[in-house]
Parts: structure tokens; sequence; C-alpha cells
């Protein structure tokens, strides 16, 4: 099983191991979207407006947590695939060990951070007065729970790293049925809410994460190996976070943005909150092919290099495009003929027609720029798979630079739609300075099993 993984990946066609690779990865995080959008749908449609908003300002804060979890298991296991990749299955199960350790321990730390400091952050944006209450309780009962729901993200990773897409994804189909069905009892049955709504969540991806746990360990038990393996290397450790901080940067850009310009959408109102709400939920769903096929790209790029076969990187470059591109044009098509029924599963027009507007207005100008998200996407997964950390962090940072900046200075004067003018902004110009140093070719001297920094 876990060799044929690794020939996918290294010895196949690229363009159709690098998408049959990612298919999962996509049917799996359009679950997760799914199942995080299903607290807003549910609560919006059962309980009302200022509930949907609630959950909306909530929303931000707690994606940045998550994309903290999922960078970091991406930017870990970039060390893992290009293990597996060469062959070397013990040093490969002790990077497994030694990030799952990590993470553990990192996770309750950000808990306890989170549950503390939420009401300061959600004050700090400006959060309306009449949903700060259901807002700050949705985040403690989330915060409570925050170690299951980072463990279950980086298990995903490591299941990718290991060429087992797939799991990740009937796991999210399992969690996202319970999330919906808990969903449905706590707040329409039992009435309670966006307290019902938390609990169901937490539980439901708490389940997840230890069912997923258990698999990961019977699946390394199939790799057999001599001697006794570390359960804890430092050097790992150590080369490991090197590729984490700037991943977890890159896939906490999106999220963190969001965070920092809700406090320019919070002063707009809570119906203006409620119906951008809705369009950055359209969004989540929206950018996941992208996403996902930039994840992809750094497996790809990992076990490729560490196979010692740069070329079908730049093979699996090329027909990545083609992926992002057939996905771009499906999703204007989307965003264009059926905004109307998409955004109103989440806020009714009748009932609020400036939350209505908003939303549809977001999502029908996004929905015309995802494949430059993609297209920086494959050309950040690249540079991350090889562990060409640098230029791609600065990408990056840059990127949020500018989306918070236009948000914050703009918007005041010139009015909301200034908020998501930033965002094609941003991605074009994190695509630009990745893309020209993907051309210098620098990325292919990298090599994580030889230590080179």
């Amino acid at each position: 099983m876990s060799q044929n993984a690794k020939a996918n990946l290294t010895t196949q066609p690229p363009a159709r191991s690098l998408f049959f690779f990612a298919l999962p990865m996509i049917i799996g995080n359009l679950f997760q979207q799914f199942y995080n959008m299903a607290d807003s749908i549910i609560v919006g449609k059962l309980v009302g407006e200022d509930a949907l908003a609630a959950v909306g300002a909530s929303y931000s804060f707690t994606t940045v947590f998550i994309m903290i979890a999922i960078g970091g298991g991406i930017g870990t296991s970039v060390l893992t695939s290009q293990y597996l990749g060469a062959g070397k299955h013990k040093e490969m199960k002790s990077s497994v060990y030694t990030f799952l350790i990590t993470f553990a321990i990192f996770s309750i730390l950000l808990a306890l951070l989170g549950f503390w400091i939420n009401p300061t952050v959600l004050k700090i944006l400006k959060t309306p007065e009449k949903i700060m209450n259901d807002a700050v309780l949705y985040l403690q009962i989330y915060f409570v729970g925050m170690p299951f729901l980072f463990m279950y993200n980086i298990l995903s990773a490591n299941f990718n790293a290991l060429g087992k897409s797939k799991i990740p994804l009937y796991l999210l189909i399992f969690s996202s049925i319970l999330n919906v069905i808990m969903d449905l009892w706590m707040v329409g049955g039992l009435g309670l809410g966006v307290k019902g709504a938390a609990i169901a969540t937490v539980i439901a991806q708490g389940i997840a994460a230890v069912i997923s746990f258990l698999i990961l360990m019977r699946l390394l038990g199939t790799y057999k190996v001599e001697g006794k393996v570390d359960k804890f290397r430092d050097d790992m450790f150590v080369t490991g976070v090197k590729i984490a901080i700037p991943s977890i940067v890159q896939q906490s850009i999106v999220s963190i943005g969001m965070l920092l310009t809700q406090s320019a959408v919070n002063q707009f109102g809570s119906s203006a909150l409620a119906g951008y709400s809705a369009g950055t939920r359209l969004e989540s769903i929206c950018i996941v092919p992208m996403i996902a096929t930039g994840n992809a790209m750094s497996t790809f790029t990992a076990q490729n290099l560490g196979a010692g076969k740069p070329e079908r990187v730049h093979q699996g470059y090329h027909a990545a495009y083609g992926i992002i591109i057939s996905f771009g044009v499906i999703l204007i098509l989307i965003s264009q003929l059926f905004y109307r029924p998409i955004v109103s599963a989440f806020v009714d027009e009748s009932s609020s027609q400036v939350a209505f507007q908003t939303g549809t207005d977001y999502f029908r100008f996004i929905g015309l720029f995802f494949s430059l998200l993609g297209f920086k996407a494959i050309t950040d997964g690249i540079l991350r798979g090889a562990g060409d950390i640098k230029v791609y962090m600065i990408a990056n940072l840059v990127n949020l630079t500018i989306r918070v900046a236009v948000a914050q200075l703009c918007s005041p004067i010139w009015g909301i739609q200034l908020i998501w003018y930033a965002v094609p902004m941003g991605w074009t110009t994190n695509y630009l300075i990745s893309y020209f140093w993907y051309r210098t070719g620098n990325w292919k001297k990298r090599n994580l099993l030889r230590g080179d920094d």
C-alpha cells in the first residue's frame, strides 16, 4: 500500500497523478467547508440574522487557528513526504511521531490563549454590541474543543503526506453528516441557538479526530522497519518548524486578512456583517479546489525531489495550471449565474435587503478572480514542498499587507466595496513574487534530507 502511494506521485504521468491525488483532498475540503458552513446556514435560518452575524464574527477568529493547524500540518508533512519519496520509512515514522507530539502540546496552549483573549479580540474588531454575548459564548465553547479540532487537521496532513488522501475524505464525510444532524437537533430541536451550534461542531470533529488517530497508528504499523523508531527527534523538530512557520503564514493569509479587515466591515453594521459573513463562507468553499491543488503540488514536489526527479515537478506545475483554469471557469459561471439562490441559503432577501445585497456583491465580484488564488497556491506549493521558504513567506506577507491596508484605509472613504477589491490585488502580487522566484530554479537546490537550509 505504501509503495503504491509513493509510485503514484513519483512514476505515473504527472497530470494524472497530481489530479487524482488532489481530487480526494478537494472533495474532503469541500466537506470540511460544508461542515463549518452548516453552523451559519442552520443558525441563520432557524435563529435569525443577529445569530448569523455572531457566528460570522466568530468564524474569522476561529479560522485563524484552524489555518495555523492546516499550515503546520502541511509544512511539517513536507519532511514526511520527502522521507517517503526516498524510501526511508524509519525516519518517516519518526517524523510523524515528532510532529504529532509537537502539535498536541501546541494546540493546548493555543486553546488556552484563544479562550482567554477572544472577548478582547472581538472588542478590538468592533463587533456590534448586540451580537457580542453570542459571539463570545460560541468562541468559548469552540476553544474548549480546540485540541481535537487542531489535531484532526494535523492528522489529515499526515495522511496526505503518506499518499492516503482518501482517508481524510471519508472521515470528513462522516463528521460533516454528524455535525449537521447534531446542529439540527441542538439548534432546532433543543433550541440552544449559537451555543448548540458550537457544541455540535466540537463533538463531531472531536470524534473524527480520535478515529483519525487510531487509523494513522494502524497505517504506520504497515511500514516495517528494523530497530527502534525514535518518537521525538530534535533535528526533525527544528527542520519541520523552519518549514511550518512560513506554511502557517501562507495558509493563514486568507483568515488573518478576514480577521483584520473585519473591523472595517463591522463599522457598516450587523446587517452588512451578516452579508459579508455569507460571502466569505461562499468564498471559503470556492477556493477549496485552488488551495487543495496547491497542497497537492506541495506533496508532489516533496516526494519527487526526495526521489531525485526535479523534472517531474516542472511537468506537474504545468499540469496544475490546467486544473486551476478549469476550476476557475466553472466558478465564474456559478458566481455570475447562480449567486441569488446560493446567497439565499444564508440570508433571505425579503427579510434583510442590506445583508443579501452585501453578500451577493461580494460573491459576484470575488468569483471573477479565484484562478489568481489558484496560480498563487500551486506556485507557493512548489516552494513549500522544496523547503524554499524565505521568498515564499515574504510574498504571503506582502499579500496580507495589501489586503489589510487597502481595506482599513480606503473603505471608510469609498465604501465597503474597497474591502473586497483588495483581495485580488493581494493574490496577484503574491503570485508574481513567488512565480519569479520559481523561475530562478533556486528551489531545486534545497534538500531537507541532507539538512540544507
